[in-house]
């Protein structure tokens, strides 16, 4: 069956109730396959994803305009083999936009895809991607970060509570230096830290700042936090990810559906109080927002 939430904004020829196209931000944009499951264990199906992203177009779109994006698509779904995309795939309609990266090892440049619209999110959707992963810049500025991030990853023995508790060291490092920091849930077992940057900066200035960040709690906190990636020294704690501060690396977008697991996870903004709750309580469910159940409550 087509999206539910397509029906009273779009009109649809639908001849055949698996393939389908709609009208959408004056693009005509052809679905196809939609019963099928791309998280077979959940029931999700491709038309579930497509509404998803619907149902978070007008809150997810404003993080992602003018953002490139690479693509994460499964299209056997969540349990076969998934590919990155970066340039766009040749059955790309003329009307999504796109932007000319140059290539750090010379060559063309990637003509990476920009989210401008609920059009291009359905597209997207109905090209199997599950996963979105933006940049930290906006063209044309493509050295010039808006925000720094810092990606907690949990080793081995470690959970998204440990993230939690790291999250809220690096907060009050951030706040003793007069800045704010937002929080987000990965979707996985990680916790993405944003810290908006309100005049044009570059990565050459933002990455040795989050570096040093993460030094700093690793040198107050190592038995709880590291900075380097060395997987052997990682058991039982958090690395503080602060290399995602570069030109060309992409972190999972807010909103994002996550593919690494059976169930459509999202990775959510979420609040201070909701993370120090979930720690209180040690209650690392309340941080999963399943994008099969009623929508969680859209934060800007």
């Amino acid at each position: 069956m087509p999206p539910k939430n397509l029906k009273s904004r779009t009109t649809a020829d639908r001849k055949d109730s698996d393939q389908v196209t709609f009208e959408i931000d004056g693009h005509a944009v052809r679905c196809s396959r939609l019963t099928k499951f791309l998280y077979p264990a959940a029931k999700f199906t491709k038309a579930d994803v497509i509404e998803y992203y619907i149902r978070a177009a007008p809150y997810m779109l404003p993080h992602l305009k003018d953002r490139p994006v690479t693509l994460k698509r499964y299209p056997d779904g969540v349990t076969a083999q998934a590919f990155w995309e970066k340039d766009p795939p040749s059955f790309t309609p003329e009307w999504v936009k796109t932007f000319p990266v140059p290539r750090h090892a010379g060559g063309p440049d990637i003509q990476y895809i920009l989210f401008q619209n609920t059009a291009t999110l359905v597209w997207a959707a109905n090209a199997a991607t599950l996963e979105l992963h933006p940049f930290l810049h906006r063209v044309p500025a493509i050295t010039s970060p808006t925000s720094i991030v810092f990606d907690l990853d949990p080793g081995e023995g470690a959970d998204l509570l440990q993230c939690v508790e790291v999250a809220l060291l690096i907060k009050t490092v951030v706040e003793q230096l007069g800045l704010q920091l937002f929080p987000k849930v990965s979707g996985l077992k990680g916790l993405q830290l944003y810290l908006p940057l309100n005049q044009p900066s570059s990565y050459e200035i933002t990455q040795p700042f989050a570096r040093s960040i993460a030094q700093l709690i690793e040198s107050q906190h190592s038995d709880l936090a590291l900075s380097e990636m060395a997987k052997a020294q990682r058991v039982g704690k958090v690395f503080i990810d602060w290399s995602q501060n570069a030109d060309h690396k992409t972190t999972v977008g807010v909103y994002s559906l996550r593919a690494k697991t059976q169930r459509p996870f999202a990775s959510m903004p979420v609040t201070w109080d909701e993370l120090a709750e979930a720690r209180k309580r040690k209650d690392v469910k309340s941080l999963y927002f399943d994008a099969h159940a009623p929508t969680p409550g859209w934060r800007r």
